[in-house]
């Protein structure tokens, strides 16, 4: 069982910041900016690759009330997903960072290595 699995059973603590019956909201335990939540589906899903127009018609909705009760609509904000190794997924778990609270830079995403196939 993955740790957001763990995570929505209540097997591991998390500070929640909003759910519903189908998706649950919580803060990153390593924070990449002030706000950094991550939100995810609570029936096990492996990654974007698999997810449903059904299932993104619902969080959808349900990501933009986290960002209105934060205030992220009127300052701005980034919503991130990585799907696969490659893509720097780390937990097989669909899940989306939401990063706001401070103007966003946009990281070095390669290694110099890497840099030769762009």
């Amino acid at each position: 069982m993955c740790i957001f699995c763990k995570i929505v059973k209540g097997e591991i603590p998390a500070n929640k910041v909003y759910e519903n019956d189908e998706f649950l909201a919580f803060n990153d335990i390593n924070p990449k900016a002030p706000i950094h939540i991550l939100i995810i589906p609570k029936k096990h899903i492996e990654s974007f690759q698999n997810a449903t127009p059904e299932l993104m018609s619902k969080i959808t909705p349900f990501i933009k009330e986290i960002v209105k009760k934060f205030e992220l609509d009127k300052r701005g904000y980034r919503l991130i997903t990585n799907v696969g190794e490659e893509g720097g997924q780390e937990v097989m778990h669909l899940h989306f960072h939401l990063l706001g609270g401070t103007k966003l830079l946009w990281p070095k995403l390669t290694t110099d290595e890497s840099k030769k196939y762009i």
